[in-house]
């Protein structure tokens, strides 16, 4: 009977809709599917737009720490032991449709099916390499290059045959947070990038591959 069950069940179906312990969640730019502070209680499976994690210091300074796109999961410290609280905020940045899986469900899915334990194991080694390469980034290169990695990720160059991309709205403020700089520093950055023809910009942003050539200066 276990075995029929895991045969039949579905991944791509189950993060398709709604059911048991889950339900679809619309959200608009702006609005938040969590705040620090809230109980983690539930994990997010982004199905569409894009997600600022952010987090705000005791003295009330906010820093961007990750950015969600489609197909990815969040608020997976719900799966800890013990998550108690919330340490982040998870904000919409475009329109978001997104399924929201009670942490009980998650448990179960994990121990009953192999198929969905891969997916999320496989998210969170992506994650986690993600993070040291991060920090690598932060430890060794200069606020200019790291704006350029960032605006590169956004853009998603996993795509090869895409020769520019315009991502999704994100200000200047943000990009500084996520480099480690300053808003001014991240406009003297982008100027110069514009004016070197690696990004076009308006209200948003258009990223070309010839980018990359920041990395090929030193």
């Amino acid at each position: 009977m276990a075995n029929d069950r895991t045969a039949a069940f579905d991944v791509d179906t189950f993060l398709a809709g709604s059911g048991a312990g889950r339900r679809i969640v619309p959200l608009q730019a702006g609005e938040c599917f969590f705040s620090q502070g809230d109980p983690a209680n539930c994990v997010f499976y982004l199905k569409k737009g894009r997600v600022k994690i952010s987090v705000v210091s005791a003295e009330g300074k906010e820093a961007t720490i990750r950015l969600v796109a489609a197909g990815d999961f969040f608020g997976e410290k719900a799966m800890a032991p013990e998550p108690g609280l919330r340490v982040t905020t998870a904000t919409a940045t475009t329109a978001c449709t997104a399924l929201r899986i009670a942490r009980p469900e998650f448990l179960k899915l994990m121990r009953e099916e192999s198929s969905f334990s891969y997916l999320f194991s496989s998210f969170l080694l992506t994650c986690s390499m993600r993070t040291q390469a991060d920090l690598v980034d932060q430890l060794f290169n200069r606020a200019e290059k790291r704006l350029a990695r960032v605006l590169l990720l956004l853009a998603e160059y996993s795509q090869p045959n895409a020769d520019s991309t315009l991502i999704p709205q994100i200000s200047q403020e943000a990009l500084a947070s996520m480099i480690g700089s300053t808003r001014p520093r991240v406009n003297a950055f982008m100027t110069r990038f514009r004016k070197l023809g690696f990004i076009e910009y308006n209200s948003r942003i258009r990223v070309h591959k010839s980018l990359l050539n920041v990395f090929l200066r030193d």
